[in-house]
């Protein structure tokens, strides 16, 4: 009977260690669980859909044109003193003094010389002055014929020179020839900067773009788009910031933004920025652009 007894113990003892360990292992997998089985959703870039303007663009070259300009041819001779005048006159400003008389601007602009030549006419050396009005540049563009029907007067360009790599002079289409040159088959083109502050100067290239169809457009950043074959998609980003991939047909691309012609509204939400660490009806935590 003792042993019997001493058996049944032993048996009793041997399942409440199984049930222990179980009982343990149980609470600690939870624990574990708790702790690393809930890691907070990552924290990614969302940008909001915006309206932007876009643009198609005509490329081309041309080279700035004062908008007035006069050219003094004077001998050394006839000067009074050494050759000194300033870089900018004033209307009614004297620019140079000469013994037979003082030459006065007939506008206001920028003063410069040419230097010393040998005049082939006369045997002293001559100095060619000149004076340019640049608060106005014009520049004589061609325009290819097939975009004939949609260069109109008044069209915004804009231009670059080689001296200022990151700045753009805003300007516009002044006048439009009324036939096409047969020889180059294109339009002849005038068009007009401001230049207030005389940074372009009459000679320069200009590299100009001719903007028409203009139009405002739904606008996204070309960060956020994800290309499969022809389609495009996007991570659409839902009130409990739940990302939904949701396909979008896109247009231009302007300036790093694209034009979304289709698939999303104005006030959208969409993932801008690392997309690989997203996936489709996935949590995230969003970090406003």
């Amino acid at each position: 009977m003792k042993r019997s007894t001493k058996v049944i113990s032993i048996i009793i003892i041997f399942f409440i260690i199984i049930a222990s360990v179980i009982v343990a292992r149980t609470m600690i997998g939870k624990h574990f669980q708790k702790k690393f089985g809930k890691r907070p959703p990552p924290g990614i870039v969302v940008t909001e859909v915006v309206n932007k303007e876009f643009s198609e663009t005509i490329e081309t070259f041309g080279t700035a044109v004062s908008n007035k300009t006069q050219s003094y041819r004077i001998k050394k001779e006839n000067l009074i003193g050494e050759l000194e005048f300033s870089n900018y006159v004033k209307k009614g400003d004297t620019i140079i003094n000469l013994k037979s008389g003082n030459i006065v601007a007939p506008f206001s602009g920028v003063v410069g010389y040419t230097g010393l030549t040998d005049d082939i006419f006369v045997s002293n050396n001559t100095f060619i002055i000149t004076l340019d009005d640049n608060s106005v540049i014009y520049s004589d563009i061609k325009i290819p014929e097939n975009y004939s029907s949609v260069v109109k007067k008044g069209l915004p360009i804009e231009a670059k020179v080689s001296s200022y790599k990151n700045k753009i002079f805003k300007g516009n289409v002044d006048f439009i020839s009324s036939r096409i040159n047969a020889e180059t088959r294109s339009l002849l083109t005038r068009i007009k900067i401001s230049n207030k502050n005389l940074e372009l100067m009459s000679g320069s290239l200009l590299e100009v773009s001719v903007k028409f169809n203009l139009r405002n457009s739904l606008s996204i950043p070309d960060t956020s788009v994800m290309m499969e074959g022809e389609k495009a998609y996007v991570y659409k980003v839902s009130k409990d910031n739940v990302v939904n991939k949701t396909e979008i047909k896109v247009g231009l691309r302007s300036e790093g933004s694209i034009e979304v012609i289709s698939g999303l509204n104005i006030g959208d939400i969409i993932v801008a920025e690392g997309l690989k660490k997203v996936y489709p009806r996935s949590k995230i935590k969003p970090i406003k652009n």
